[in-house]
C-alpha cells in the first residue's frame, strides 16, 4: 500500500460551509501518516466478503424496510443564525438535511429533553433486521481490516473502550452506526467521537461521480469509490463531502458509517 504523509495546510474553510467539486487527489490504497505515525487508511475495493455485505446493508437501506428520519446537518443551524428571521423550513432549503438511519447506541441529548442514553428504535422494527445484522457483520469485518492494517490503532481503540459499558457497543470499536443517502454534508468536525479512536465510512456509489470526503487542513480529497472503505479519525479534522454528480438517471451515493460515542464512557 502506498505511504501518504498528511502535511497541513493554510484554509478558510469553516464548520458549516459547503464543499464544491474538487477532483479527488487520493485515488490508490494507501495509508495516511501525520508526523511519522499511521492515523488511517484507504482501501479502493474491499475485500469480497465485505463488499457482499455492503451490497446487502446497502439495498436494505434504499428499501421501505429500513425507516429513515430527516436529520439537518450544521448548514441549516449556521443559515438560522446568520438570518434568525428564517425558518427552519426556509433554512433547510438553504442547508443540508439528510435521510439517514442511526443503529446502535443514541446518545443523552438535554436540549432535546433527552437525559439518557438509549438504543436506536430501528433495532425493534421486524423488517429492519437483515439491516442490522448486515451492518454489524460488516463492522465487525471493518475491524479484523483495521487490525491487520493498523495493528497498533486497534489496539489502542480497543483499550480506550474499556470504559464503555458492552451494552453501548456496535461490535467492539464503535458505539454505533449511520447510513446516509445520497447527501454531500458541508464541512464539519466530529467533536462527539472518543478522541483517538477511528470512524469507518464505507462507500456505495451508483451511475455518479463526486461525494468524496475532503480534508482542507491537508488538501486531501480521497475519491471514495463504490465499495471503497475509508478509515479516518474523524475528531481530528474538519471535513467535508464534495457535491454528488448523478451520471445517469437514478445515480446516488451512500455512506454506511460505523463511529465511536464518547458520551457512552462510563455510562
Amino acid at each position: 500500500m502506498k505511504r501518504i504523509d498528511l502535511i497541513k495546510v493554510e484554509h478558510n474553510r469553516k464548520i458549516g460551509d459547503k464543499c464544491e467539486y474538487i477532483e479527488p487527489n487520493v485515488t490508490e490504497d494507501c495509508i495516511f501518516y501525520v508526523d511519522g505515525e499511521p492515523i488511517g487508511f484507504y482501501l479502493t475495493k474491499m475485500p469480497e466478503k465485505m463488499c457482499k455485505l455492503a451490497n446487502l446493508a446497502n439495498a436494505e437501506f434504499n428499501s421501505n424496510r429500513v425507516p429513515k428520519t430527516k436529520l439537518d446537518r450544521s448548514d441549516v443551524l449556521k443559515a438560522q443564525i446568520d438570518n434568525p428571521k428564517l425558518s427552519r423550513a426556509q433554512a433547510r432549503e438553504i442547508g443540508t438535511s439528510q435521510m439517514s438511519a442511526i443503529l446502535g447506541s443514541v446518545p443523552p441529548k438535554p436540549q432535546f429533553m433527552r437525559y439518557y442514553g438509549t438504543t436506536s428504535s430501528i433495532h425493534s422494527v421486524k423488517t429492519a433486521q437483515t439491516f442490522i445484522k448486515a451492518m454489524l457483520l460488516l463492522a465487525r469485518e471493518s475491524e479484523e481490516l483495521i487490525k491487520k492494517i493498523l495493528p497498533k490503532q486497534y489496539e489502542q481503540q480497543i483499550e480506550l473502550f474499556k470504559d464503555v459499558p458492552d451494552k453501548w457497543k456496535f461490535a467492539n470499536l464503535f458505539t454505533s452506526s449511520i447510513s446516509n443517502y445520497n447527501i454531500s454534508a458541508p464541512f464539519h468536525r466530529d467533536t462527539g467521537n472518543i478522541v483517538g479512536a477511528v470512524n469507518v465510512i464505507i462507500c456505495k456509489k451508483h451511475n455518479s461521480k463526486g461525494g468524496d470526503l475532503h480534508v482542507p487542513d491537508y488538501n486531501a480529497t480521497i475519491g471514495q469509490q463504490d465499495n471503497s472503505i475509508l478509515v479516518y479519525p474523524a475528531w481530528r479534522n474538519v471535513h467535508g463531502v464534495t457535491p454528488i454528480i448523478p451520471t445517469f438517471e437514478g445515480g446516488y451515493r451512500n455512506s454506511l458509517v460505523f463511529y465511536p460515542l464518547k458520551a457512552f464512557k462510563n455510562l
